[in-house]
Protein backbone atom coordinates (compact mmCIF):
# COMPACT_ATOMS: atom_id res chain seq x y z
CA UNK A 1 0.00 0.00 0.00
CA UNK A 2 1.76 3.35 -0.84
CA UNK A 3 1.02 5.54 1.81
CA UNK A 4 3.17 7.71 3.88
CA UNK A 5 4.96 5.98 6.87
CA UNK A 6 6.54 2.98 5.77
CA UNK A 7 7.16 1.45 9.72
CA UNK A 8 3.98 0.95 11.65
CA UNK A 9 3.07 1.23 14.80
CA UNK A 10 0.94 -1.00 16.97
CA UNK A 11 -1.04 0.85 19.71
CA UNK A 12 -2.19 -1.72 22.49
CA UNK A 13 -4.32 -0.95 25.58
CA UNK A 14 -4.90 -3.24 27.81
CA UNK A 15 -5.24 -3.87 31.45
CA UNK A 16 -1.57 -3.60 32.09
CA UNK A 17 -0.31 -1.46 29.52
CA UNK A 18 -1.28 1.86 28.14
CA UNK A 19 1.24 2.35 24.92
CA UNK A 20 3.51 -0.12 23.41
CA UNK A 21 5.82 2.20 21.29
CA UNK A 22 7.90 1.58 18.74
CA UNK A 23 10.52 3.90 18.18
CA UNK A 24 10.98 7.87 19.00
CA UNK A 25 10.33 8.66 15.40
CA UNK A 26 6.91 6.71 15.93
CA UNK A 27 6.41 8.14 19.45
CA UNK A 28 6.85 12.33 17.92
CA UNK A 29 4.59 10.87 14.68
CA UNK A 30 1.71 9.27 17.45
CA UNK A 31 1.94 12.36 19.32
CA UNK A 32 1.04 14.37 16.89
CA UNK A 33 -1.61 12.61 15.86
CA UNK A 34 -3.09 12.35 19.82
CA UNK A 35 -2.34 15.68 20.27
CA UNK A 36 -5.02 16.50 17.18
CA UNK A 37 -7.07 13.85 18.82
CA UNK A 38 -6.95 15.92 22.06
CA UNK A 39 -4.96 12.40 23.69
CA UNK A 40 -7.40 9.58 23.94
CA UNK A 41 -6.89 7.00 26.51
CA UNK A 42 -6.51 4.35 26.05
CA UNK A 43 -9.14 1.47 27.32
CA UNK A 44 -8.74 -1.20 30.22
CA UNK A 45 -11.34 -2.98 27.89
CA UNK A 46 -10.87 -6.35 26.19
CA UNK A 47 -10.38 -4.60 23.04
CA UNK A 48 -6.88 -5.11 23.00
CA UNK A 49 -6.22 -2.36 20.26
CA UNK A 50 -9.13 0.18 20.74
CA UNK A 51 -9.00 3.56 22.53
CA UNK A 52 -11.22 4.50 24.60
CA UNK A 53 -12.01 7.72 24.69
CA UNK A 54 -13.11 9.09 28.37
CA UNK A 55 -15.07 11.57 28.33
CA UNK A 56 -16.71 9.85 25.01
CA UNK A 57 -16.84 12.22 21.77
CA UNK A 58 -19.58 12.34 19.47
CA UNK A 59 -19.20 11.34 15.83
CA UNK A 60 -22.31 12.34 13.57
CA UNK A 61 -23.28 10.91 10.06
CA UNK A 62 -25.88 11.39 7.70
CA UNK A 63 -27.86 7.56 6.45
CA UNK A 64 -30.15 6.73 4.10
CA UNK A 65 -33.85 4.57 5.77
CA UNK A 66 -34.73 2.36 3.37
CA UNK A 67 -37.60 0.01 3.73
CA UNK A 68 -35.71 -2.96 4.51
CA UNK A 69 -33.68 -1.28 7.44
CA UNK A 70 -37.17 -0.22 8.69
CA UNK A 71 -38.72 -4.15 8.41
CA UNK A 72 -35.23 -5.02 10.18
CA UNK A 73 -35.60 -3.02 13.27
CA UNK A 74 -39.38 -4.43 13.15
CA UNK A 75 -37.64 -7.91 14.02
CA UNK A 76 -35.25 -6.36 16.65
CA UNK A 77 -37.05 -4.98 20.18
CA UNK A 78 -35.76 -2.42 21.83
CA UNK A 79 -33.41 -1.44 19.00
CA UNK A 80 -33.64 1.39 16.91
CA UNK A 81 -31.38 3.28 14.01
CA UNK A 82 -30.17 5.89 16.92
CA UNK A 83 -29.96 3.02 19.99
CA UNK A 84 -29.07 -0.67 18.90
CA UNK A 85 -26.54 -3.31 19.78
CA UNK A 86 -23.67 -1.68 17.25
CA UNK A 87 -23.98 1.84 18.64
CA UNK A 88 -23.84 0.36 22.38
CA UNK A 89 -20.48 -1.24 21.46
CA UNK A 90 -19.00 1.59 19.83
CA UNK A 91 -20.18 3.54 23.22
CA UNK A 92 -18.92 1.16 25.67
CA UNK A 93 -15.81 -0.02 23.98
CA UNK A 94 -14.75 3.27 21.99
CA UNK A 95 -16.01 5.44 23.70
CA UNK A 96 -17.35 7.10 20.34
CA UNK A 97 -21.09 8.01 20.45
CA UNK A 98 -22.83 7.50 16.86
CA UNK A 99 -25.35 10.46 15.60
CA UNK A 100 -27.32 11.19 12.81
CA UNK A 101 -27.59 14.47 11.47
CA UNK A 102 -30.55 13.26 9.51
CA UNK A 103 -31.82 10.17 8.15
CA UNK A 104 -33.80 10.22 5.46
CA UNK A 105 -35.65 7.33 2.74
CA UNK A 106 -34.13 6.56 -0.41
CA UNK A 107 -36.32 8.15 -2.70
CA UNK A 108 -34.68 11.40 -0.70
CA UNK A 109 -31.04 10.47 0.14
CA UNK A 110 -29.03 11.06 -2.70
CA UNK A 111 -31.12 14.45 -3.19
CA UNK A 112 -30.45 15.92 0.49
CA UNK A 113 -27.17 14.26 0.01
CA UNK A 114 -26.31 16.39 -3.17
CA UNK A 115 -27.62 19.39 -1.31
CA UNK A 116 -25.12 18.97 1.66
CA UNK A 117 -21.95 18.23 -0.50
CA UNK A 118 -23.12 21.19 -2.32
CA UNK A 119 -23.44 23.68 0.36
CA UNK A 120 -20.77 22.27 2.34
CA UNK A 121 -22.93 21.26 5.09
CA UNK A 122 -21.47 18.00 5.95
CA UNK A 123 -21.50 15.74 9.33
CA UNK A 124 -18.18 14.96 11.13
CA UNK A 125 -18.09 11.40 8.23
CA UNK A 126 -19.58 10.83 5.05
CA UNK A 127 -20.27 8.26 2.72
CA UNK A 128 -19.54 9.34 -0.56
CA UNK A 129 -18.59 7.90 -4.09
CA UNK A 130 -14.94 8.49 -5.99
CA UNK A 131 -16.47 11.78 -7.50
CA UNK A 132 -17.81 13.00 -4.49
CA UNK A 133 -14.42 12.49 -2.57
CA UNK A 134 -12.26 14.53 -5.36
CA UNK A 135 -15.30 17.49 -5.43
CA UNK A 136 -14.70 17.62 -1.22
CA UNK A 137 -10.99 17.18 -1.50
CA UNK A 138 -10.78 19.96 -3.98
CA UNK A 139 -13.34 22.05 -2.00
CA UNK A 140 -10.89 21.58 1.06
CA UNK A 141 -13.62 20.18 3.05
CA UNK A 142 -12.35 17.13 3.96
CA UNK A 143 -8.92 16.11 5.74
CA UNK A 144 -6.14 14.29 4.95
CA UNK A 145 -6.32 10.28 7.03
CA UNK A 146 -3.25 8.83 5.47
CA UNK A 147 -1.53 8.98 9.01
CA UNK A 148 -4.39 8.35 10.84
CA UNK A 149 -5.42 5.24 8.92
CA UNK A 150 -1.11 4.40 8.89
CA UNK A 151 -1.48 4.74 12.37
CA UNK A 152 -4.44 3.43 14.17
CA UNK A 153 -5.99 0.75 11.60
CA UNK A 154 -5.42 -2.45 13.53
CA UNK A 155 -3.87 -5.39 11.44
CA UNK A 156 -6.96 -7.32 10.79
CA UNK A 157 -8.05 -3.68 9.54
CA UNK A 158 -5.10 -3.29 6.89
CA UNK A 159 -5.31 -7.05 6.04
CA UNK A 160 -9.14 -6.52 4.82
CA UNK A 161 -8.60 -3.50 3.44
CA UNK A 162 -5.96 -4.57 1.04
CA UNK A 163 -7.45 -8.00 0.02
CA UNK A 164 -8.14 -5.94 -3.14
CA UNK A 165 -4.29 -5.10 -4.00
CA UNK A 166 -4.06 -1.15 -3.27
CA UNK A 167 -6.90 -0.15 -5.86
CA UNK A 168 -9.37 1.15 -3.37
CA UNK A 169 -6.63 3.46 -1.87
CA UNK A 170 -5.37 4.54 -5.01
CA UNK A 171 -9.03 5.82 -5.91
CA UNK A 172 -9.20 7.44 -3.07
CA UNK A 173 -5.98 8.90 -2.63
CA UNK A 174 -5.35 12.75 -4.66
CA UNK A 175 -2.67 14.53 -4.93
CA UNK A 176 -0.74 11.79 -2.83
CA UNK A 177 -3.24 12.47 0.00
CA UNK A 178 -5.48 9.43 1.30
CA UNK A 179 -8.91 11.61 1.52
CA UNK A 180 -11.28 8.77 2.27
CA UNK A 181 -11.33 5.32 4.26
CA UNK A 182 -12.35 3.02 1.06
CA UNK A 183 -15.43 0.41 1.97
CA UNK A 184 -14.04 -1.81 -0.09
CA UNK A 185 -16.57 -3.86 -2.40
CA UNK A 186 -15.42 -7.38 -3.31
CA UNK A 187 -15.00 -7.01 -7.33
CA UNK A 188 -15.17 -11.20 -7.38
CA UNK A 189 -18.47 -10.69 -6.19
CA UNK A 190 -19.48 -9.18 -9.27
CA UNK A 191 -18.65 -12.39 -11.22
CA UNK A 192 -22.07 -13.25 -13.92
CA UNK A 193 -23.80 -16.42 -14.39
CA UNK A 194 -26.17 -18.22 -16.52
CA UNK A 195 -29.62 -19.35 -15.29
CA UNK A 196 -31.53 -21.37 -16.62
CA UNK A 197 -34.84 -23.19 -15.52
CA UNK A 198 -33.38 -26.62 -16.24
CA UNK A 199 -36.92 -27.85 -16.15
CA UNK A 200 -37.67 -26.28 -19.50
CA UNK A 201 -34.49 -27.80 -20.51
CA UNK A 202 -35.62 -31.21 -19.40
CA UNK A 203 -39.02 -30.34 -20.85
CA UNK A 204 -38.36 -29.86 -24.24
CA UNK A 205 -35.38 -32.20 -24.15
CA UNK A 206 -32.95 -29.93 -24.45
CA UNK A 207 -29.19 -29.72 -23.48
CA UNK A 208 -27.55 -26.62 -21.39
CA UNK A 209 -25.61 -24.66 -23.60
CA UNK A 210 -22.02 -24.86 -24.38
CA UNK A 211 -22.02 -21.55 -27.29
CA UNK A 212 -23.98 -18.79 -27.86
CA UNK A 213 -25.17 -20.52 -30.53
CA UNK A 214 -26.68 -23.09 -28.26
CA UNK A 215 -27.76 -20.22 -25.87
CA UNK A 216 -29.50 -18.77 -28.87
CA UNK A 217 -31.05 -21.93 -29.86
CA UNK A 218 -32.66 -22.55 -25.99
CA UNK A 219 -33.53 -18.97 -26.11
CA UNK A 220 -35.75 -19.42 -29.24
CA UNK A 221 -37.24 -22.61 -27.74
CA UNK A 222 -38.23 -21.02 -24.76
CA UNK A 223 -39.93 -18.64 -26.50
CA UNK A 224 -41.60 -20.51 -29.24
CA UNK A 225 -42.12 -24.30 -27.92
CA UNK A 226 -44.69 -23.81 -24.98
CA UNK A 227 -42.09 -24.79 -21.79
CA UNK A 228 -44.96 -23.59 -19.52
CA UNK A 229 -47.60 -25.74 -21.16
CA UNK A 230 -50.54 -23.40 -21.01
CA UNK A 231 -50.89 -23.51 -24.69
CA UNK A 232 -50.06 -19.66 -25.03
CA UNK A 233 -46.90 -17.55 -26.64
CA UNK A 234 -46.52 -15.97 -23.74
CA UNK A 235 -42.70 -16.88 -22.52
CA UNK A 236 -39.50 -15.36 -23.19
CA UNK A 237 -36.24 -16.52 -23.37
CA UNK A 238 -33.89 -13.96 -21.72
CA UNK A 239 -34.39 -11.34 -18.92
CA UNK A 240 -33.78 -8.00 -19.73
CA UNK A 241 -34.49 -4.73 -17.76
CA UNK A 242 -34.77 -1.68 -18.62
CA UNK A 243 -30.85 -0.69 -16.83
CA UNK A 244 -28.57 -2.80 -18.83
CA UNK A 245 -26.00 -3.33 -16.98
CA UNK A 246 -28.13 -4.74 -13.57
CA UNK A 247 -26.46 -7.02 -11.85
CA UNK A 248 -29.31 -9.48 -12.34
CA UNK A 249 -31.37 -9.73 -15.14
CA UNK A 250 -28.58 -7.55 -16.79
CA UNK A 251 -26.94 -8.10 -20.36
CA UNK A 252 -22.98 -8.17 -18.94
CA UNK A 253 -22.51 -11.63 -19.30
CA UNK A 254 -23.99 -12.31 -22.69
CA UNK A 255 -21.70 -8.98 -24.19
CA UNK A 256 -19.18 -10.96 -22.52
CA UNK A 257 -19.87 -14.23 -24.85
CA UNK A 258 -18.76 -11.84 -28.21
CA UNK A 259 -15.82 -10.65 -26.26
CA UNK A 260 -17.39 -7.27 -25.57
CA UNK A 261 -17.20 -5.69 -22.34
CA UNK A 262 -18.59 -2.26 -21.72
CA UNK A 263 -17.86 -0.16 -18.48
CA UNK A 264 -14.36 -1.87 -18.44
CA UNK A 265 -10.80 0.23 -19.03
CA UNK A 266 -8.96 -2.71 -20.61
CA UNK A 267 -5.42 -3.15 -21.81
CA UNK A 268 -5.07 -3.68 -25.45
CA UNK A 269 -2.64 -5.55 -27.59
CA UNK A 270 -0.05 -2.71 -27.36
CA UNK A 271 -0.30 -2.02 -23.71
CA UNK A 272 -2.50 0.58 -24.15
CA UNK A 273 -5.56 1.03 -21.53
CA UNK A 274 -8.80 1.18 -24.07
CA UNK A 275 -12.57 1.60 -22.65
CA UNK A 276 -14.30 -1.80 -23.44
CA UNK A 277 -18.04 0.54 -24.36
CA UNK A 278 -16.38 1.55 -27.57
CA UNK A 279 -14.63 -1.31 -29.11
CA UNK A 280 -16.14 -3.29 -32.19
CA UNK A 281 -16.99 -6.38 -30.48
CA UNK A 282 -19.32 -4.47 -28.67
CA UNK A 283 -21.49 -4.19 -32.40
CA UNK A 284 -21.87 -8.13 -32.38
CA UNK A 285 -23.59 -8.49 -29.32
CA UNK A 286 -25.95 -5.90 -29.81
CA UNK A 287 -26.78 -7.52 -32.99
CA UNK A 288 -27.36 -11.09 -31.24
CA UNK A 289 -29.93 -8.78 -29.18
CA UNK A 290 -31.40 -6.92 -31.64
CA UNK A 291 -32.34 -10.03 -33.35
CA UNK A 292 -33.75 -11.32 -30.14
CA UNK A 293 -35.55 -8.73 -29.52
CA UNK A 294 -36.95 -8.75 -32.98
CA UNK A 295 -38.03 -12.46 -32.62
CA UNK A 296 -39.63 -11.86 -29.15
CA UNK A 297 -37.42 -13.80 -27.31
CA UNK A 298 -37.18 -10.24 -25.32
CA UNK A 299 -39.60 -8.60 -23.76
CA UNK A 300 -40.91 -5.90 -26.02
CA UNK A 301 -41.60 -3.36 -23.30
CA UNK A 302 -38.33 -4.35 -21.40
CA UNK A 303 -37.51 -0.67 -22.05
CA UNK A 304 -40.08 0.32 -19.68
CA UNK A 305 -39.37 -2.42 -17.13
CA UNK A 306 -36.37 -2.11 -13.97
CA UNK A 307 -35.79 -4.96 -12.18
CA UNK A 308 -38.85 -5.04 -9.81
CA UNK A 309 -40.93 -5.37 -12.78
CA UNK A 310 -38.99 -8.06 -14.63
CA UNK A 311 -38.58 -9.80 -11.25
CA UNK A 312 -42.05 -10.17 -11.29
CA UNK A 313 -42.44 -11.70 -14.86
CA UNK A 314 -39.36 -14.56 -13.84
CA UNK A 315 -41.87 -15.40 -10.42
CA UNK A 316 -45.11 -15.69 -12.97
CA UNK A 317 -43.23 -18.10 -14.84
CA UNK A 318 -42.80 -16.24 -18.04
CA UNK A 319 -38.70 -16.13 -18.27
CA UNK A 320 -36.77 -19.03 -19.00
CA UNK A 321 -33.18 -17.63 -18.76
CA UNK A 322 -30.95 -14.53 -16.96
CA UNK A 323 -27.93 -13.60 -16.54
CA UNK A 324 -26.96 -12.30 -13.15
CA UNK A 325 -24.44 -12.52 -9.39
CA UNK A 326 -24.30 -14.86 -7.49
CA UNK A 327 -27.49 -14.00 -5.47
CA UNK A 328 -29.80 -14.44 -8.26
CA UNK A 329 -30.14 -17.59 -7.29
CA UNK A 330 -32.90 -15.34 -4.74
CA UNK A 331 -34.48 -13.67 -7.57
CA UNK A 332 -35.17 -16.75 -9.65
CA UNK A 333 -36.91 -18.42 -6.35
CA UNK A 334 -39.47 -16.50 -6.80
CA UNK A 335 -41.01 -18.72 -9.39
CA UNK A 336 -40.96 -21.42 -7.12
CA UNK A 337 -44.11 -19.92 -5.26
CA UNK A 338 -46.21 -20.15 -7.71
CA UNK A 339 -44.87 -23.66 -9.43
CA UNK A 340 -43.32 -25.40 -7.03
CA UNK A 341 -41.36 -27.61 -9.43
CA UNK A 342 -39.55 -24.15 -11.32
CA UNK A 343 -35.20 -25.44 -11.13
CA UNK A 344 -33.56 -23.26 -11.70
CA UNK A 345 -29.20 -23.46 -11.86
CA UNK A 346 -26.70 -21.18 -12.62
CA UNK A 347 -24.40 -22.23 -15.28
CA UNK A 348 -20.86 -20.84 -16.97
CA UNK A 349 -21.35 -17.81 -19.02
CA UNK A 350 -20.54 -19.11 -22.73
CA UNK A 351 -18.92 -17.71 -25.90
CA UNK A 352 -19.17 -17.30 -29.74
CA UNK A 353 -16.35 -19.36 -30.15
CA UNK A 354 -17.05 -22.13 -27.93
CA UNK A 355 -13.94 -21.50 -26.03
CA UNK A 356 -13.75 -20.13 -22.38
CA UNK A 357 -15.09 -16.42 -22.24
CA UNK A 358 -13.58 -13.95 -19.97
CA UNK A 359 -15.55 -13.06 -17.67
CA UNK A 360 -15.56 -8.93 -16.51
CA UNK A 361 -15.15 -7.95 -13.05
CA UNK A 362 -15.58 -4.49 -13.04
CA UNK A 363 -13.42 -2.67 -9.93
CA UNK A 364 -16.43 -2.37 -7.14
CA UNK A 365 -15.16 0.04 -4.41
CA UNK A 366 -17.27 2.85 -4.87
CA UNK A 367 -17.89 4.19 -1.17
CA UNK A 368 -15.56 6.30 0.57
CA UNK A 369 -15.60 7.63 4.19
CA UNK A 370 -14.41 11.21 4.81
CA UNK A 371 -14.10 13.18 7.78
CA UNK A 372 -15.09 16.56 8.19
CA UNK A 373 -11.70 18.91 7.89
CA UNK A 374 -13.07 20.50 11.72
CA UNK A 375 -13.46 17.34 13.27
CA UNK A 376 -10.81 17.10 15.90
CA UNK A 377 -11.24 13.01 16.34
CA UNK A 378 -10.07 11.47 12.43
CA UNK A 379 -8.85 8.25 14.25
CA UNK A 380 -12.77 7.69 15.63
CA UNK A 381 -13.18 6.53 12.32
CA UNK A 382 -10.44 4.02 11.84
CA UNK A 383 -11.78 3.07 15.12
CA UNK A 384 -14.94 1.87 14.18
CA UNK A 385 -13.31 0.20 11.50
CA UNK A 386 -11.36 -1.67 13.36
CA UNK A 387 -14.17 -2.73 15.94
CA UNK A 388 -16.54 -3.93 12.99
CA UNK A 389 -14.10 -6.22 11.76
CA UNK A 390 -12.82 -7.46 15.13
CA UNK A 391 -16.18 -8.33 16.36
CA UNK A 392 -17.73 -10.10 13.11
CA UNK A 393 -13.71 -11.88 11.74
CA UNK A 394 -11.65 -11.24 14.34
CA UNK A 395 -10.25 -13.54 17.24
CA UNK A 396 -12.97 -12.09 19.71
CA UNK A 397 -15.90 -12.31 17.21
CA UNK A 398 -19.24 -12.84 18.04
CA UNK A 399 -21.06 -13.88 14.73
CA UNK A 400 -24.66 -14.62 16.35
CA UNK A 401 -24.59 -11.32 18.00
CA UNK A 402 -22.92 -8.64 15.60
CA UNK A 403 -23.67 -10.11 12.33
CA UNK A 404 -26.63 -12.49 11.84
CA UNK A 405 -28.75 -13.77 14.30
CA UNK A 406 -30.18 -14.73 11.84
CA UNK A 407 -30.89 -11.35 10.50
CA UNK A 408 -28.42 -9.64 8.77
CA UNK A 409 -27.71 -7.13 12.12
CA UNK A 410 -24.32 -6.16 10.80
CA UNK A 411 -25.96 -3.74 8.24
CA UNK A 412 -26.98 -1.72 11.84
CA UNK A 413 -23.59 0.14 11.67
CA UNK A 414 -22.62 3.16 10.20
CA UNK A 415 -19.60 1.38 9.12
CA UNK A 416 -19.74 -1.95 7.37
CA UNK A 417 -16.38 -3.11 5.90
CA UNK A 418 -16.03 -7.06 5.50
CA UNK A 419 -13.53 -9.92 4.12
CA UNK A 420 -14.04 -9.55 0.42
CA UNK A 421 -13.64 -13.12 -0.42
CA UNK A 422 -15.66 -14.26 2.89
CA UNK A 423 -18.29 -15.70 0.54
CA UNK A 424 -16.03 -17.62 -1.65
CA UNK A 425 -14.25 -18.84 1.49
CA UNK A 426 -17.81 -19.96 3.23
CA UNK A 427 -18.22 -22.00 -0.52
CA UNK A 428 -14.71 -23.65 0.48
CA UNK A 429 -15.34 -24.76 3.75
CA UNK A 430 -19.30 -25.77 2.88
CA UNK A 431 -17.97 -28.18 0.02
CA UNK A 432 -14.83 -29.09 1.92
CA UNK A 433 -17.17 -30.57 4.66
CA UNK A 434 -19.31 -32.02 2.21
CA UNK A 435 -16.76 -33.85 0.41
CA UNK A 436 -14.92 -35.37 4.24
CA UNK A 437 -18.45 -35.92 5.54
CA UNK A 438 -16.59 -33.52 8.71
CA UNK A 439 -19.36 -30.74 9.18
CA UNK A 440 -17.90 -29.88 12.14
CA UNK A 441 -15.22 -27.78 10.45
CA UNK A 442 -17.68 -25.30 9.56
CA UNK A 443 -17.37 -21.38 11.17
CA UNK A 444 -19.57 -18.92 11.62
CA UNK A 445 -20.83 -17.99 8.21
CA UNK A 446 -20.49 -21.19 6.63
CA UNK A 447 -21.97 -23.07 9.51
CA UNK A 448 -25.32 -20.84 9.09
CA UNK A 449 -25.49 -21.49 5.66
CA UNK A 450 -25.07 -24.82 5.82
CA UNK A 451 -28.06 -25.06 8.35
CA UNK A 452 -30.26 -22.96 6.10
CA UNK A 453 -29.42 -25.88 3.19
CA UNK A 454 -29.91 -28.56 5.20
CA UNK A 455 -33.35 -27.50 6.25
CA UNK A 456 -34.29 -27.50 2.72
CA UNK A 457 -32.62 -30.60 1.98
CA UNK A 458 -34.84 -32.07 4.73
CA UNK A 459 -37.63 -31.21 3.04
CA UNK A 460 -39.61 -30.27 6.48
CA UNK A 461 -42.28 -27.54 6.27
CA UNK A 462 -40.36 -24.55 6.25
CA UNK A 463 -37.52 -25.84 3.62
CA UNK A 464 -38.25 -23.89 1.08
CA UNK A 465 -36.28 -20.43 2.43
CA UNK A 466 -33.10 -22.64 1.75
CA UNK A 467 -33.39 -22.93 -1.84
CA UNK A 468 -31.66 -20.08 -3.17
CA UNK A 469 -28.93 -20.93 -0.36
CA UNK A 470 -28.34 -24.26 -1.83
CA UNK A 471 -28.51 -22.98 -5.66
CA UNK A 472 -25.71 -20.66 -4.83
CA UNK A 473 -23.42 -22.74 -2.40
CA UNK A 474 -24.43 -26.64 -3.21
CA UNK A 475 -22.11 -28.77 -4.84
CA UNK A 476 -23.44 -27.79 -8.51
CA UNK A 477 -24.33 -23.86 -7.38
CA UNK A 478 -22.71 -20.08 -8.25
CA UNK A 479 -19.89 -21.02 -6.45
CA UNK A 480 -18.70 -24.39 -7.55
CA UNK A 481 -18.72 -22.40 -11.16
CA UNK A 482 -16.44 -19.66 -9.96
CA UNK A 483 -14.03 -22.21 -8.62
CA UNK A 484 -14.19 -23.40 -12.29
CA UNK A 485 -13.76 -19.63 -13.42
CA UNK A 486 -10.58 -19.30 -11.46
CA UNK A 487 -9.12 -22.60 -12.07
CA UNK A 488 -9.30 -21.89 -16.24
CA UNK A 489 -7.72 -17.88 -15.54
CA UNK A 490 -11.40 -16.47 -16.64
CA UNK A 491 -11.75 -14.04 -14.24
CA UNK A 492 -10.52 -10.24 -16.04
CA UNK A 493 -10.44 -7.69 -13.34
CA UNK A 494 -10.83 -4.18 -14.23
CA UNK A 495 -7.39 -2.55 -15.47
CA UNK A 496 -8.64 1.28 -14.42
CA UNK A 497 -8.74 1.43 -10.06
CA UNK A 498 -7.12 4.98 -10.20
CA UNK A 499 -9.34 8.03 -8.62
CA UNK A 500 -11.83 9.76 -11.34
CA UNK A 501 -10.06 12.08 -13.99
CA UNK A 502 -10.67 15.85 -14.10
CA UNK A 503 -12.22 14.76 -17.35
CA UNK A 504 -14.40 12.04 -15.82
CA UNK A 505 -15.46 14.06 -12.89
CA UNK A 506 -17.02 16.51 -15.68
CA UNK A 507 -18.60 14.26 -18.35
CA UNK A 508 -18.19 10.87 -17.41
CA UNK A 509 -22.49 10.73 -16.91
CA UNK A 510 -23.00 12.09 -19.75
CA UNK A 511 -20.90 9.68 -21.58
CA UNK A 512 -22.10 6.68 -19.55
CA UNK A 513 -25.99 7.71 -20.53
CA UNK A 514 -24.96 8.12 -23.79
CA UNK A 515 -23.67 4.99 -24.67
CA UNK A 516 -27.08 3.12 -22.52
CA UNK A 517 -28.99 5.49 -24.72
CA UNK A 518 -27.49 3.86 -28.03
CA UNK A 519 -27.16 0.69 -27.11
CA UNK A 520 -30.95 0.49 -25.69
CA UNK A 521 -31.85 2.34 -29.29
CA UNK A 522 -30.16 -0.76 -31.10
CA UNK A 523 -31.68 -2.88 -29.21
CA UNK A 524 -34.97 -1.23 -30.12
CA UNK A 525 -34.16 -1.50 -33.71
CA UNK A 526 -32.29 1.24 -34.70
CA UNK A 527 -29.59 0.62 -37.54
CA UNK A 528 -26.29 -0.87 -35.95
CA UNK A 529 -24.29 1.80 -37.64
CA UNK A 530 -25.96 3.95 -34.62
CA UNK A 531 -23.06 2.47 -33.14
CA UNK A 532 -20.11 4.10 -35.11
CA UNK A 533 -21.87 7.15 -35.00
CA UNK A 534 -21.96 6.75 -30.64
CA UNK A 535 -17.94 5.93 -30.89
CA UNK A 536 -17.33 9.35 -32.82
CA UNK A 537 -18.92 11.38 -30.18
CA UNK A 538 -17.71 9.80 -27.40
CA UNK A 539 -14.18 10.25 -28.57
CA UNK A 540 -15.32 13.93 -29.08
CA UNK A 541 -17.57 14.58 -26.14
CA UNK A 542 -14.44 14.17 -23.78
CA UNK A 543 -13.87 10.30 -23.94
CA UNK A 544 -10.83 10.96 -25.86
CA UNK A 545 -9.51 13.17 -23.43
CA UNK A 546 -10.38 10.67 -21.01
CA UNK A 547 -8.34 7.70 -22.47
CA UNK A 548 -5.66 10.00 -22.66
CA UNK A 549 -5.88 10.78 -18.64
CA UNK A 550 -6.50 6.95 -17.99
CA UNK A 551 -3.15 5.97 -19.73
CA UNK A 552 -1.44 8.82 -18.23
CA UNK A 553 -1.95 6.86 -14.61
CA UNK A 554 -1.45 3.75 -16.01
CA UNK A 555 2.19 4.75 -17.08
CA UNK A 556 2.59 6.55 -13.88
CA UNK A 557 1.69 3.11 -11.74
CA UNK A 558 3.60 0.69 -13.67
CA UNK A 559 6.68 3.47 -13.42
CA UNK A 560 6.11 2.84 -9.90
CA UNK A 561 6.25 -0.92 -9.96
CA UNK A 562 9.29 -1.01 -11.92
Amino acid sequence: MLLPFSKKIVIVGIAALSLLAACDQHNRSAQTVLEQAESPSPSAAPYSVFWKYNPPIELTFVREYTENMEDLFKLLPGESLEDNRWSRLYKQALGIEIKYDWVAGSDQYYKKLGAALASGEIPDVVRVDAQQLRQLSNAGLIQDLSEVYELYASPLTKKVLSQEGTGPFERATLDGKLMGIPETNSSIEGATYLWIRTDWLDRLQLQPPQTMDDLLFISEAFTERDPDLNGEKDTFGLAVTNHLWDPVMGVTGFMAGYDAFPNLWLEDHTGKLVYGGIQPEVKNALKALQEMYRKGQIDSEFGFKNGIKVGKQIADGKVGMMYGEQWGSFTVQASRTNDPEAQWQAFPIVSATGTNPKVPLRFSTSQFLAVNKNYKHPEALVQLFNLHLEKNWGETAEYDTYYSNPYPVWKISPVTPYPIKKNQEAFQQIDKARRTGNPTQLKNEAKSIQKKIDIYLSGNANSESGWGWERTYGPEGAFAVLERYEANNQLMYEKFVGAPTATMVEKQTILTNLMHDTYVNIILGSSINEFDRFVEGWNKLGGEKITAEVNEWYAAKQNKQE
